[in-house]
């Protein structure tokens, strides 16, 4: 019979075959996510340093259509 690494390892394919396809939103994602932090962060040491603060710059997004389930 199968251990738990032979399972853990084949659940991880089939997670990494299924997720392919949404691969690309998930990475997008977290790059805007990164973005957005390291922007608060530098607002957040802007603030404490007293220096005066650019206006915001703002994010726009894309509006793309789900695929139904």
């Amino acid at each position: 019979m199968f251990g738990i690494g032979e399972l853990t390892l084949l659940l991880l394919v089939i997670v990494a075959v299924l997720a392919v396809k949404r691969l690309p939103d998930l990475m997008r994602s977290a790059g805007k996510a990164a973005r957005i932090l390291k922007s608060e962060k530098q607002a957040l040491k802007d603030e404490d340093s007293g220096r005066p603060q650019p206006s915001p710059r703002v994010i726009r997004g894309e509006t793309t259509e789900r695929d139904p389930l």
